[in-house]
Parts: C-alpha cells; sequence; structure tokens
C-alpha cells in the first residue's frame, strides 16, 4: 500500500542468514515515506547489495508471515527471511 501523505514511516527491520550477513547486522530501525513492501526491500536491496530477488524472500509483520502487498504502519517490525538450504 502506498503512503499517500509522505508521512514518514519508523519500520523496524530484522534480517537473517545470507541477508543478516550482507547488511552486517541483524536489524536496525529504517525510516522511510513507502509503506510499500517491495518498494521497501528494493532499497535495502540497492543499500546492502543483497543478491536475491523478492520472489525469493519470505516476510514477516509483527511476528506473522505477510504478503509483499500487506501494508505497514509506523513502529511495525518487518521482518526478511530467506530460504534456509538444507533437507
Amino acid at each position: 500500500m502506498k503512503n499517500y501523505n509522505n508521512q514518514v514511516l519508523s519500520i523496524n527491520v530484522l534480517y537473517f542468514s545470507s541477508l543478516a550477513q550482507k547488511a552486517g547486522k541483524d536489524s536496525e530501525t529504517v525510516q522511510t515515506t513507502s509503506g510499500d513492501l517491495a518498494t521497501l526491500y528494493a532499497k535495502l536491496s540497492a543499500k546492502y547489495d543483497f543478491d536475491l530477488p523478492q520472489d525469493k524472500v519470505a516476510i514477516a509483520i509483527n511476528h506473522e508471515f505477510g504478503d509483499w502487498n500487506d501494508a505497514i504502519s509506523s513502529g511495525d517490525m518487518v521482518a526478511f527471511i530467506p530460504p534456509v538450504a538444507g533437507g
């Protein structure tokens, strides 16, 4: 969902596995004007050089698995979860 008011949202982002390694951290608070998860992930991908496309990454919002179309609000916790290898 687009943030039509250009309101700055403060989003707590969690990174796991290869994404945490690339970002050099497990979490951070991100200031964004986008309530769109795909745009947020694209900006973070560019910043940290993530090599996983969006369709390979699961997301969770406030500890519940979500969908890329879910709206986010200031104060939300968003987790980007790459696929886990193994069997």
